[in-house]
């Protein structure tokens, strides 16, 4: 099978009333939506959509990573945050990862994987606000993987990527421990050793046997049983720490979310340990400046300035506030802004920023639904970088997530490596409100891409005026990371600008002092895949728009 290599698509807007799930694959959209007809409500559909992603995205997200979810009830009024993120193991500590020679946390051996805090997630939700039971829900993605599915575009492009990695192949990781068995489990999820090609047909029977379990006993089937045996011995055996009571200790917990008014719409976001903090900080700087007014270029300056600043903070704070107090509410603050604010220069980019150093990533699947009752779920699900770890317990198809690499290890740093903490998580889905009535479900995957694609899409629907197809169409900017052998506080970072910007644009940051690094071809998958779905509170009628820097669509009834 064969396609022209151009991209050459144009998207109208998906509208609807009954309801609406946008992802980044039809299948997992279609999942999501056939559950909504069947009597489901946002919830419902959420989980049944995360499900089936971990089948045909397993690349990106699954049983052994992490998710966060924000639900609006209709009924109540009120937004609710699931924190679904696991911590590190009861035995995990600075001193063992420096013993064996690390300055800074390993991404693929057994140190890096926390508890995976995906499946007790999806049965929190579904407890708190679904109507379906776990196992019908779980159903489409159970007939998936043992049927198959043709694996989509450019999904198996990443998933080409990941080869190596399941495969252990010598040297595939530098300065990473060569440990473990000779006979890795992550063929598992692999076709004779390589990776899946488009349009061919791939199955994944151990991991339809390992949702069957998990719909026949619920969260215990992962927490409790001969799983969580399984895998905390894998996981020691490349060097983890992780133990059955580890596992049977995880549990998700609801949270007040964060949020800030921005132009009479109210941004929502999970608090830290998520870095939804960032997107928060970056709105409350921008709303001091009239951005639908400025010309493109000041606009864009602005805009990463004020991201500049949210990431220094971000960085300097996000931890598990429940072991390291932070500041929340004066990070979260208008006062705080107005200060912050003032360092930023209409001409000039920052040239010292300490603690900013986002790195560039898009390993991660989100998705939102809304109902036909106008109930929301703004919802995420990843293993961090790629398949994780690309440590696949053997038996289950489930690769485990590397979300404790991004612990640090300065003991006196609030996101320090310690025993059951949380980590640093870059995932984070997001929500907005008007007037006391659901406005939107959006987000924007891909690592430290995130908080950068909520500011960029909220501004894009409230200081511009876009449609939501429009919003995700558009080109978008990064911070990523510093510019080549300089630290980010000598370099200011670069700033990468995705393939259709201005050449004029372009040249005029570069003279304010920003570094520029244009993008384009698959590099653009790098800037995140977002969905956003927009409610009329006076109709009903629900507008959607899916990224065309994904393989999937917005599903309507």
């Amino acid at each position: 099978m064969k396609f022209d290599a151009v991209f050459r698509s144009r998207r109208s807007n998906v509208l609807a009333t009954r309801g609406i799930v946008a992802t980044g694959q039809p299948l997992a959209a279609q999942a999501g939506l056939d559950i909504l007809k069947a009597g489901g409500n946002a919830a419902d559909a959420a989980i049944a959509t995360a499900a089936m992603l971990n089948v045909v995205e397993p690349t990106s997200t699954g049983i052994g990573g992490d998710c966060f979810a924000l639900y609006w009830d209709a009924r109540t009024k009120q937004v609710t945050a699931l924190n679904g993120s696991g911590r590190a193991p009861a035995a995990a500590g600075i001193a063992e990862v420096r013993r064996l020679g690390y300055t800074g946390m390993p991404a693929f051996t057994g140190h890096a994987v926390s508890i995976p805090g995906t499946v007790a997630g999806w049965c929190d939700l579904l407890e708190r606000h679904g109507r379906l039971a776990l196992a019908d829900v779980l159903q489409p993605a159970i007939w998936t993987a043992e049927h198959g599915y043709p694996v989509s575009e450019l999904i198996a492009t990443t998933w080409a990527g990941q080869t190596a990695k399941l495969r252990r192949d010598a040297g595939w990781a530098a300065n990473e421990l060569d440990n473990g068995p000779e006979q890795p489990s992550g063929h598992e999820l692999l076709i004779d050793g390589r990776a899946p090609r488009m349009g061919e047909i791939m199955r994944i029977p151990t991991l339809g046997q390992t949702l069957r379990g998990i719909a026949a006993e619920g969260k215990d089937y992962i927490y409790r049983g001969e799983f969580a045996h399984k895998l905390s011995e894998h996981v020691q055996r490349y060097g983890g720490w992780i133990t059955p009571a580890d596992m049977a200790a995880h549990i998700s917990t609801w949270d007040e979310p964060i949020s800030t008014t921005y132009r009479g719409v109210t941004l929502y976001e999970c608090p830290p340990n998520g870095q939804g903090l960032a997107a928060i900080i970056a709105a409350n700087l921008a709303s001091g400046f009239d951005l639908a007014c400025m010309s493109p270029v000041d606009r864009v300056h602005t805009m990463i300035e004020c991201m500049r600043l949210a990431f220094a903070d971000a960085q300097q704070w996000v931890c598990d506030p429940r072991v390291v107090p932070i500041p929340l509410a004066e990070l979260a603050g208008m006062d705080y802004a107005a200060r912050r604010r003032k360092r930023i220069s209409p001409q000039r980019a920052a040239q010292h920023v300490p603690f900013g150093d986002p790195m560039a990533g898009s390993d991660t699947v989100y998705l939102c639904v809304v109902d036909g009752e106008g109930n929301a779920c703004s919802f995420i699900n990843s293993l961090y970088q790629g398949t994780g770890t690309g440590l696949v317990v053997p038996g289950t198809g489930v690769s485990l997530q590397n979300r404790a690499a991004l612990f640090v290890l300065d003991a006196d740093h609030p996101n320090a490596l310690a025993p059951n903490k949380r980590p640093y998580q870059t995932i984070i889905p997001a929500m907005t409100t008007q007037n006391g009535e659901l406005h939107a479900a959006l987000g924007v995957m891909g690592g430290y891409m995130q908080p950068q694609g909520h500011f960029q899409m909220l501004v894009n629907l409230v200081d511009l005026g876009m449609s939501p197809q429009m919003a995700l169409d558009v080109p978008r900017w990064q911070l990523a990371g510093p510019a080549a052998g300089l630290g980010a506080a000598e370099a200011g970072g670069l700033v990468q600008m995705e393939e259709g910007w201005d050449f004029g644009l372009l040249a005029e940051l570069a003279r304010r002092g920003h570094r520029i690094a244009p993008v384009d071809g698959f590099g653009r998958i790098g800037f995140g895949g977002g969905q956003i779905i927009l409610r009329d509170p006076q109709t009903g009628v629900l507008a959607a728009g899916s990224d065309p820097r994904k393989d999937g669509c917005a599903a309507a009834w």
